[in-house]
């Protein structure tokens, strides 16, 4: 799909290719927006449109919105009610206690073939204090954790670590 130089045009096309999809492939097409409460308020309104093109009850494409919090309280302004309007299912994922931190570090190391305590309990406690259980705060600075100690040829992360790549990389 290459993308026509004019909006009106670009429309038109993204349009055919959903209607192509939908129609003779049987796909619904899912389109993600990370990072959606950056959208300024012209682009909002152009995801309403996209959901909205053929005025029918059942709209032509999966739209997944992924933001901040200040997403959904842009939303909540009167004059976003057409696009509330259109949301069938809203998620907020709330942060993480210190268990469920554990468990879901060990679980993305699980996924990615670990089958050894990598981080200390103490290593988890710290990275838990510091991300507030936020799973994007966990996720980046485990990953910073896991550089340093490959960079160290450190086998066990642990809490010493975890507060060296706070200050050094975080502060």
């Amino acid at each position: 799909l290459e993308a026509k130089f004019y909006r009106g045009d670009a429309k038109r096309q993204l349009h055919r290719e959903i209607e192509l999809m939908k129609g003779i492939h049987q796909v619904t097409p899912v389109v993600v927006v990370d990072e959606a409460h950056l959208l300024d308020r012209e682009m909002l309104e152009e995801v309403r449109f996209l959901l909205n093109f053929r005025m029918d009850a059942q709209s032509p494409m999966a739209l997944i919105l992924v933001g901040q919090t200040e997403l959904w309280e842009r939303l909540q302004l009167q004059s976003f009610a057409a696009i509330r309007q259109r949301i069938d299912i809203q998620f907020k994922l709330d942060h993480l206690d210190r268990a469920e931190t554990g468990a879901y570090m060990t679980r993305h190391l699980h996924y990615a073939g670990v089958e050894r305590d990598i981080f200390s309990e103490r290593a988890i406690d710290e990275i838990f204090q510091y991300s507030s259980g936020a799973s994007r705060l966990i996720n980046k600075l485990a990953t910073h954790c896991l550089l340093c100690a490959s960079q160290q040829g450190t086998r066990i992360i642990d809490d010493r670590m975890v507060k060296t790549v706070i200050e050094g990389e975080f502060a």
